[in-house]
C-alpha cells in the first residue's frame, strides 16, 4: 500500500520515531522543492532514517534531489542507489 506523506509520518511515529516541527517542515519543503511523488518522499525519509539513525533534514533534501535527478521511482532502485553511495550496507 502506498501511504501519503502524512500517513507515512504518522505510521513511523507509531513505530517510535519522532518528528519535530522542523523535520516536518523539511519533509514538505523537500517535497515541494523537488516536486517529488509521495512514494519518492517516503523512500527518501526511510533511507534517511536508516543511514543517519535519525531524521536529518538537509541530508533528506539532498537525497531527495538526487533520487529525482537520477529518475529513481521505486524503493528497489532507491536502495540500490543508496548502497552505491555507501549510505546503506
Amino acid at each position: 500500500m502506498d501511504y501519503s506523506v502524512e500517513e507515512y509520518v504518522s505510521f513511523l511515529e507509531t513505530k517510535g520515531f519522532t518528528f519535530g516541527e522542523d523535520a516536518i517542515g523539511f519533509i514538505f519543503f523537500g517535497k515541494r522543492y523537488t516536486e517529488a511523488s509521495d512514494v519518492l518522499v517516503n523512500i527518501a525519509i526511510e533511507i534517511t532514517l536508516k543511514a543517519q539513525k535519525n531524521f536529518d533534514g538537509s541530508f533528506y533534501v539532498s537525497l531527495l534531489e538526487n533520487l529525482k535527478q537520477k529518475n529513481i521511482t521505486n524503493k528497489p532502485q532507491a536502495e540500490a542507489y543508496a548502497r552505491e553511495l555507501g549510505l546503506l550496507s
